[in-house]
């Protein structure tokens, strides 16, 4: 960031920019441009400096979040940074905000997704920003990790592959893990986003019906006893959309192909 400050003096307009940015003069580089002139009973003209501010890529998301929280009513809102792997962890503290992140934290998944757009205009490098509010997405993470628990448990007693709701990427990571972490299931993302959802699906190979043998001859035997039930009668399955394809085309019978006809398939 970068802008030139008018004042009287030359430490004048130096306050002037440490107020602009928000920050101390010591993280401001400044340059002198012009200084007022001393003559012999006053001094004319003004000082003018340019000063630079280089912002971090956190500090860009955390000005534009909490802009846009003023926005919405929430003028006392702070924001606590700390690192975390290729990327920065923003925490709001804002009262009353917390009522606001809905049930899956949809809020905060809208400015962690709007302050990273901000933040990464800096430059090409990717920097990770997350955002939280009072410890909900450890909260959320174990509601996750429970639900993970509880889906794959009843798809190993049953056999049966069960689809989660849809969620986003940091939720289906979460689900995934945890998975991993389970002997008989396994866990895959389907769709497209934003209905993207987990599948998980057992490991364990099941046996067939118990007591449920074939012979030789066709018949089946339950339980020793031949079963000479006549077979089921063949329903067509056929869909109408493939009864019409199959039909003939008008092309199928055309005497003269013309150019066409060069064309083998």
């Amino acid at each position: 960031m970068k802008k030139e400050f008018t004042a009287k003096t030359v430490e004048e307009a130096k306050a002037l920019a440490a107020v602009e940015f928000g920050v101390d003069e010591e993280k401001i580089t400044f340059t002198v441009i012009e200084e007022p002139k001393k003559g012999l009973l006053f001094t004319k003209g003004e000082a003018k400096v340019e000063a630079v501010y280089e912002q971090t890529k956190e500090q860009v998301a955390a000005e534009y979040i909490i802009k846009v929280l003023g926005k919405m009513g929430f003028a006392d809102a702070k924001i606590d940074i700390s690192p975390i792997e290729n990327g920065a962890l923003l925490d709001i503290k804002a009262e009353g905000f917390e009522e606001l992140l809905g049930k899956k934290g949809e809020v905060l998944d809208s400015l962690q997704y709007l302050a990273s757009l901000v933040s990464n205009k800096i430059n090409r490098d990717y920097f990770r920003i997350t955002t939280d509010c009072n410890g909900f997405r450890e909260k959320r993470r174990q509601q996750l990790e429970d639900l993970a628990g509880k889906i794959a448990a009843t798809v190993k007693r049953t056999g049966r592959t069960s689809a989660l709701e849809p969620m986003n990427p940091y939720e289906r990571r979460i689900i995934h893990a945890k998975v991993s972490e389970l002997e008989g299931v396994t866990s895959r993302s389907t769709g497209e986003e934003p209905y993207r959802k987990v599948i998980i699906s057992s490991t364990e190979k099941r046996s067939g019906g118990r007591g449920y043998s074939s012979d030789r001859r066709g018949g089946d035997r339950r339980g020793g006893r031949r079963n000479d039930r006549k077979p089921r009668a063949h329903f067509d399955i056929t869909t109408s959309f493939e009864k019409d394809y199959k039909k003939p085309k008008p092309e199928d019978t055309m005497k003269s192909a013309g150019l066409y006809s060069k064309i083998e398939f």
